[in-house]
């Protein structure tokens, strides 16, 4: 018997799914969805459309999107970028043109009305965080949705982090997020995410789905380990800055930490996730 539909990543809904999975779900309608893009800082994906639903993952601004329904200011969407399907607030979305042409470098930055550091700001964009940039006004770029972003926090959407431990190393002190994703509240996913996008590597948005997903599986034990990594327990993921060094963010330090991997493993078997369940080496880009 085939594996049912993962429902983090199938939009399918009892009543009403994505088109292109006709035959495949039962559905009372199917529609094709409209494509759309985050067009606000930061926005919350939840699993249901209530604002006291858990928050599932977050969307930033470029990030792309396919719309299926929209109703009571929330949009059913699936995220382009990791497949995962939920409700963003409709305020969240616009058209998807322009596209982005640099995404934030920096930790995060200031939107400014003016290309003026002394102006009052009116947003703040987080790592990742990408945009159109229309015009080079000094040091600033224009904005084509307006406003004005310090050209030295960004960079061509092609150009990558290559260490992508550097990016972790960067957020460490970054305060635990269920569900967070931005420079601003993270989970051990959702660090690893950011820090493998800002490398340019595809990555999934969850543990057991980055586990699958990425790298080869090492032998079991905890020696032989190097900078890059990842670390596995069922429902946690941390990273390895060396041989015997994981970052993470976690509910311990509630916040990205760096400690000794085998302290870590002792206090995890024994207070939260069990025993590690495989540590995995991606594969050099090039």
């Amino acid at each position: 018997m085939p594996d049912a539909p993962d429902p983090r990543l199938t939009p399918a809904r009892p009543d009403l799914a994505d088109i292109r999975l006709k035959g495949t779900v039962v559905a009372e309608r199917y529609v094709a969805g409209e494509p759309a893009r985050v067009v606000v800082p930061a926005a919350p994906l939840r699993r249901a459309p209530r604002l006291e639903a858990g928050l599932e993952t977050e969307a930033v601004m470029g990030d792309a999107v396919t719309v299926f329904e929209v109703r009571q200011e929330f949009a059913w969407v699936q995220i382009a970028r990791d497949g995962y399907v939920g409700y963003l607030p409709e305020a969240a979305l616009g058209p998807t043109d322009p596209a982005p042409t640099h995404r934030v470098t920096s930790l995060r930055t200031f939107v400014y009305p003016a290309a003026d550091l002394k102006r009052p700001h009116v947003a703040h964009l987080s790592l990742g965080a990408a945009f159109a940039a229309e015009a080079r006004e000094g040091e600033y770029w224009r904005l084509a949705g307006g406003g004005f972003v310090f050209a030295g926090h960004a960079a061509p959407l092609d150009e990558a982090e290559a260490d992508y431990a550097a990016t972790a190393e960067r957020l460490v002190g970054t305060p635990y997020l269920w569900g967070g994703r931005t420079s601003l509240g993270l989970d051990c996913s959702g660090l690893v995410q950011l820090c493998l996008q800002m490398a340019g590597r595809p990555c999934p948005r969850d543990a057991d789905q980055q586990e699958r997903a990425l790298g080869g599986a090492l032998p079991p034990g905890l020696d032989g380990l190097r900078r890059g990594d990842l670390v596995f327990w069922k429902g946690h993921v941390g990273l390895m800055l060396d041989a015997e060094r994981l970052i993470h963010a976690n509910g311990h330090h509630m916040a990205v930490a760096v400690e000794p991997l085998r302290e870590a493993v002792e206090r995890i078997a024994v207070k939260s996730f069990g025993a590690v369940t495989s540590i995995r080496r991606l594969d050099p880009i090039g």
